[in-house]
């Protein structure tokens, strides 16, 4: 975008544009989101930034009414290229928080100078950067919107030291951490996160897709609202998430426990949501096909529930084989049981145990897994996946490269193309992943094989996962 467009959708408040861009107003030295309610600034005055890291290093400062911290990711398609994606979505997650730039261009097969020359090109600022803009964004969300006490936000927005915090929050804010928070500190057992979506969303249709694949034990669908068990290294608790009743954000109740990880558990819920789609840009492309258009305008906002947990998605897809969607809960909650950790406080909902690390699926035996109900060869599977997942924990991680996943997804015993293509779909976040050999979309399509269903879907390309969403809507 141009300046005058970008100019023309900030006059607009245009929420369609939320996340693309930020805007610095020279006369404040503040920077706002495109839907700030403050009144608008004449356009010299303004300074547009694609990211909030390259506003912060222009010197300006986050807006306190608007909240860029809380804004919408880009969905990164056609954007920037798979390394530089991987290496952001990695430092969302908390990459850098007491590890160095090396360790993580480590993981990506690269040196830690040609990431930060490809960051630096990419996106105008650096790795180390990035991950210092988000910390101090998770910081001053948690100040404005929870009573932790000072220190623990510090450590749970991945800072090492109290008086390093203190000193980068001010310089970057204008304000002690004590002058942004709203009301006294206090130990509360359920911190809340806002995270922004860009309307429209089909909260429906995502919880009943959800709800019909509930993992009984993990997860439970009550009341309008997604309740899962989650662990994160020494950590466990719940979470909790539903929709606002008004403005465009999910509210996530997250157990007090999981603060330390709170980066971690926010982008995964995102990606679990499916929070940083852009679902006017989707729609006018899939809409282009009659066979979608009836569908697209039905359900707005249609989104492409992740993965909070990658692993635990592979399994269900292996389950989830030549069975129908009930069978594979079925024998999934049973899995569950037979091999999940029971949380030390579960919720009175019944969500009370986390699914089994790869490592520990690994060092099961056949048998044990195969008296579950499911054929030997299934079974096989599952332990090749866990084994796959110990040598290279990072394979299903979203921003991994596709290609080269479901690549070597389909080297496994008992992995097809479905089952690869419905991980990409869901775990990688891989918006042109295309589970051809569906019975769902043939049945849509009226085709009777996995290579029409390919020839069809070309023109739904790069978001062929959407469209698969609702073909399976009907």
């Amino acid at each position: 975008m141009d300046t005058e467009t970008r100019y023309r959708a900030l006059c607009a408040r245009d929420r369609r544009f939320d996340g693309f861009f930020f805007v610095g107003v020279t006369t404040t030295g503040v920077y706002c989101r495109p839907i700030c309610p403050a009144r608008t600034p004449r356009s010299d005055r303004c300074v547009f930034f694609e990211r909030a890291a390259e506003a912060e290093r222009a010197g300006f400062r986050a807006c306190f009414r608007c909240r860029p911290e809380v804004a919408p990711g880009s969905g990164q398609v056609d954007r920037i290229s798979r390394l530089v994606a991987t290496a952001l979505d990695r430092i969302e997650r908390g990459a850098l928080n007491g590890a160095s730039v090396e360790a993580l261009a480590s993981g990506l097969g690269i040196t830690g100078r040609h990431l930060r020359r490809a960051m630096e090109a990419e996106l105008g600022v650096s790795p180390v950067e990035l991950a210092q803009t988000r910390r101090l964004a998770l910081a001053k969300q948690l100040l404005q919107d929870t009573s932790l006490p000072i220190t623990e936000v510090a450590f749970a927005a991945g800072f090492e030291s109290l008086r390093r915090f203190q000193a980068l929050f001010r310089a970057r804010f204008g304000a002690s951490p004590s002058g942004v928070r709203r009301g006294p500190p206090s130990r509360e057992p359920v911190l809340r996160l806002r995270l922004d979506y860009r309307p429209p969303y089909a909260w429906e249709r995502t919880l009943a897709f959800l709800e019909a694949r509930t993992m009984v034990g993990v997860e439970r669908i009550a009341d309008g609202a997604y309740h899962r068990a989650v662990r994160l290294g020494a950590a466990e608790g719940t979470v909790v998430v539903r929709p606002h009743p008004r403005l465009p954000h999910l509210l996530c109740d997250v157990s007090a426990s999981l603060a330390p990880h709170l980066a971690e558990v926010s982008a995964r819920l995102r990606a679990l949501f499916d929070l940083d789609a852009e679902p006017e840009r989707i729609a006018a492309h899939l809409r282009r096909d009659r066979r979608l258009r009836r569908a697209v305008d039905r359900d707005p906002g249609t989104r492409v529930p992740g993965a909070f947990d990658p692993f635990e998605l592979g399994v269900r897809a292996i389950l989830g084989q030549q069975v129908t969607v009930r069978a594979a809960t079925t024998v999934g909650g049973r899995f569950v049981e037979a091999f999940g950790r029971r949380l030390g406080a579960p919720s009175p909902l019944g969500v009370s145990r986390v699914f089994p690390a790869p490592a520990e699926v690994a060092a099961l035996d056949l048998g044990q897994i195969a008296s579950l109900g499911m054929p030997g060869a299934r079974a096989r599977t599952i332990l090749a996946l866990a084994a796959a997942l110990v040598a290279e924990p990072d394979l299903l991680l979203p921003g991994a490269d596709p290609e080269r996943t479901i690549a070597a997804l389909v080297k496994l015993p008992g992995v097809g193309p479905w089952t690869a293509h419905y991980i990409a779909m869901r775990a990688l976040r891989f918006p042109n992943a295309f589970p051809a050999a569906d019975l769902g979309v043939h049945r849509a399509l009226e085709v009777t094989t996995a290579r029409a269903a390919e020839a069809a879907s070309k023109p739904w390309e790069p978001w062929r996962a959407y469209a698969v969403m609702h073909l399976w809507q009907g």
